[in-house]
C-alpha cells in the first residue's frame, strides 16, 4: 500500500509541499484542483515543475461539474505530466438527482473512464456530503449501471463521516472490488481534524483494509485548519503508529 498527501495550499505554500513531502515519508502527492489546473494548457512547463521531485504529479484530484470536454483535457494533462490516476469529485448538489440521473452520470463518466484506461490512467469518483454520489445505496447504483474497471471509487472517510455513514468499515469490505484510492481523514464537530483528532475509528478502517488486502492509494487528505508542515508531519508520524504491521 503506497502513501500519499494532499492538502490545499497557496500559490506559495506549493513549492513548499514540493520539496518536503518525500522527505516527509510519503510516495507522492494527490494535488488539488488549484495546484496543477494553472499549467492545463502548459504542461511541458509542469512536468519540468514536478520532474525533481518523484510522485509530485502522481494522483490529480480534479473538482468541477461533469463537463465532458473540460475533463477530456484534464484526462489529456495527465497523460503528459505522467499521472496515474484522475480523480474526479463531482461538483453538483445532490438535490433533484433521481435514480436514472445517476445512472446517466454513471454512464457519461465510464466513457471518460475508459478513454483513461487506454491512456494507462485510472479515473476514479471521488464520493462527497451532498454530492450525487454519497450513499451506500448511491454506491450500488451508480457502480451496477457500467463496465467493472471503467471507473473507480475513492473513498474518503470523513465525508462518509459527515454524509451520517456510521460503519465505514463495513461500506470498504462491501465494496472493496471498486475501491482503488482512500482519503483518509478525520472530522468532529462539523469540521475537518488532523488524523487521531477527530471521531472517525480510523484504526477500525485500517484493520478493515488490511482484512480485504487492501493495496492501492492511501492518501492523508488533510484539510484541517493545520499547518502544512503540521499536517505533513503529525499526520506521518500518526500513521506508522497506527498502520497495521
Amino acid at each position: 500500500m503506497r502513501t500519499a498527501f494532499s492538502k490545499p495550499t497557496t500559490r506559495e505554500e506549493f513549492e513548499l509541499l514540493l520539496t518536503s513531502f518525500r522527505g516527509a515519508g510519503y510516495d507522492a502527492l494527490q494535488l488539488k484542483t488549484g495546484q496543477f489546473l494553472p499549467w492545463l494548457e502548459t504542461p511541458k512547463e509542469f512536468a519540468k515543475l514536478t520532474a525533481e521531485h518523484p510522485g509530485a504529479a502522481g494522483v490529480l484530484v480534479y473538482y468541477d461539474e461533469l463537463d465532458d470536454e473540460r475533463l477530456s483535457s484534464v484526462i489529456d494533462f495527465a497523460g503528459q505530466v505522467g499521472t496515474e490516476m484522475v480523480v474526479f469529485c463531482h461538483n453538483r448538489s445532490r438535490d433533484g438527482v433521481t435514480s436514472a440521473g445517476r445512472v446517466a452520470l454513471a454512464e457519461q463518466l465510464a466513457v471518460h473512464g475508459a478513454r483513461a484506461r487506454e491512456a494507462g490512467i485510472t479515473l476514479s469518483l471521488h464520493h462527497h456530503f451532498n454530492h450525487p454520489v454519497m450513499t451506500p445505496s448511491d454506491v450500488r447504483e451508480f457502480w451496477g449501471a457500467i463496465e467493472s474497471g471503467t471507473v473507480g471509487l475513492t473513498v474518503d472517510t470523513g465525508h462518509l463521516a459527515k454524509s451520517g455513514v456510521d460503519d465505514i468499515p463495513a461500506f470498504i469490505e462491501e465494496f472493496a472490488p471498486i475501491i482503488d484510492n482512500i482519503h483518509l481523514k478525520d472530522f468532529a464537530d462539523d469540521a475537518w481534524r488532523l488524523l487521531g483528532e477527530g471521531s472517525v475509528d480510523l484504526d477500525a478502517i485500517l484493520s478493515m483494509l488490511s482484512k480485504v488486502g487492501y493495496d492501492g492509494w492511501l492518501c492523508v487528505d488533510e484539510e484541517s485548519d493545520a499547518s502544512l508542515m503540521d499536517g505533513l508531519t503529525k499526520s506521518r508520524t500518526w500513521i506508522d503508529a497506527h498502520l497495521p504491521p
